[in-house]
């Protein structure tokens, strides 16, 4: 079993905790299904967010949605100028048999023009 990297990205609409709750939590349910992923697969999950969120911890969508026995750290994306506002970013460790070439990254809604090279 290898040890894989599988990235992602969601713009929130607004910094509500409950809105944030909805979208971490499609983003992480979305990054499980197209790798073919449980939470057994799970190894640990970096989050980062945009300096304007300050509504919740982004793993708390995690954690609600069952994740409970995996690391998880939150951190703070880099204030850069003209940077997209309201994003949470996800790097998550994972055990999978499939090649590096075949993990998903997942970039959902306008987060999909942060990296459209390897957006779904």
């Amino acid at each position: 079993m290898a040890v894989r990297a599988v990235r992602g990205a969601v713009q929130l609409e607004r910094d509500e905790a409950g809105h944030m709750d909805e979208q971490v939590g499609a983003l992480l349910t979305t990054v499980l299904e197209r790798n073919g992923l449980t939470a057994d697969d799970l190894i640990s999950i970096w989050f980062t967010a945009t300096p304007d969120l300050h509504s919740d911890f982004p793993a708390a969508a995690a954690r609600k949605l069952g994740i409970v026995d995996v690391p998880l750290i939150c951190a703070q994306e880099l204030d850069i100028e003209g940077a997209m506002p309201r994003v949470v970013r996800v790097l998550a460790h994972i055990e999978s048999e499939r090649p590096r070439t075949e993990i998903n990254h997942v970039y959902l809604g306008a987060a999909a023009a942060l990296r459209k090279d390897i957006a779904q």
